[in-house]
């Protein structure tokens, strides 16, 4: 099935405070925010659904040895990413290649993953539970052991109708969950709804950001969805060469999507092997580091130059798109509520 196509939004919406709400009250589109890529007919958002999400993106079932869960990897009070360590760990301490990217404003992307390997939100879950070094499980026995559960029998039953769990529904579950992780509440977004001024420094960040970061890092969303060569030398161990990969074509050579900048604060190390520790490693990258060759991004051909002081006033930028409300909202958290309310096995 081709899953690459533009879609747009085929809910009713009215307008409500700072956002377009859908008629159900179940997505938020930002006001002046594009129309999200996913094509929400085709997986009507309901309650019952996203708590199935959400109880199966907390579950270890989906791991091959019932020790790793979706939030394993992508903790909330991380803006769904990993700080631990560079590399995601798996099952039987497995280390994978790659940093586990953020889990937010997912409805506006067109792919997935450091290589856009997934083309579609409702695949995307088959990389990880399939991946030997993440979770290493098949979606065969998965199903299996969801449909041993008298839980997972009623929050089947609630979401879909059916009490037999199914590989279709699982992933349809977990991707409107994901769908929900909306991050708009930062003090960048307040400004620009007028209800709050940038300091001084944050000011000159924000006029520094436009000047150096904003062709990749593009507003409102902080990422052009493209995929770059941003300059950093191969990892001789990891030998990961991004997009590549998966078109197979030179030109692709070091080429990985361009992250969010929203919730940086929170979210490192940065990076596709998460190489920064911290953001001052991040710009020094880009103002001493850049490895120059024949895909290096266009943007990164001519030397970006800051100064001490402009590097701080740009990471004062930055952390006005931390959003708190979203990392700390507790409708996206564990789903305690949602389990203490159904029978028990």
């Amino acid at each position: 099935m081709n899953w690459r196509r533009n879609v747009s939004v085929c809910l009713l919406f009215i307008c409500v405070s700072a956002f377009v709400t859908s008629k159900d009250g179940l997505f938020n589109i930002p006001l002046n925010w594009p129309k999200p890529n996913y094509n929400f007919s085709k997986n009507p958002l309901t309650k019952d659904k996203i708590d199935l999400g959400r109880a199966l993106f907390y579950d270890p079932i989906l791991s091959q040895n019932n020790t790793i869960s979706c939030s394993s990897c992508h903790s909330q009070f991380t803006a769904f990413a990993h700080v631990d360590h560079a590399l995601s760990h798996g099952i039987y301490d497995r280390i994978g290649t790659r940093n586990a990217p953020v889990l937010i404003n997912l409805a506006w992307n067109k792919t997935f993953m450091w290589d856009g390997a997934i083309n579609h939100l409702d695949m995307q879950a088959l990389a990880p539970i399939s991946h030997p070094d993440e979770m290493g499980e098949s979606i065969e026995h998965v199903i299996y052991k969801l449909n041993q559960s008298k839980i997972y029998h009623h929050l089947f039953f609630k979401a879909f109708g059916d009490s037999i769990a199914s590989g279709e529904h699982l992933l349809k579950a977990i991707s409107q969950f994901m769908l929900t992780l909306v991050s708009a509440n930062s003090k960048y977004d307040s400004l620009k709804r007028k209800e709050s001024v940038f300091t001084r420094q944050e000011k000159n960040g924000y006029k520094l950001y436009k000047q150096n970061c904003a062709s990749c890092h593009t507003e409102p969303l902080f990422t052009n969805q493209k995929f770059e060569n941003n300059g950093l030398p191969l990892d001789l161990e990891l030998k990961d060469f991004g997009r590549m990969k998966v078109t197979q074509n030179p030109n692709d050579s070091l080429k990985f999507k361009v992250p969010t900048l929203r919730n940086i604060e929170f979210s490192y190390p940065y990076m596709h092997d998460g190489r920064f520790k911290n953001l001052n490693a991040v710009l020094d990258h880009y103002t001493t580091g850049i490895v120059k060759s024949k895909t290096l991004a266009l943007q990164l051909e001519q030397p970006i130059v800051l100064s001490a002081n402009e590097k701080i006033d740009l990471i004062s930028f930055l952390l006005t798109l931390s959003d708190k409300k979203f990392l700390f909202n507790t409708e996206f958290g564990y789903p305690k509520n949602i389990l203490l309310s159904l029978p028990k096995d």
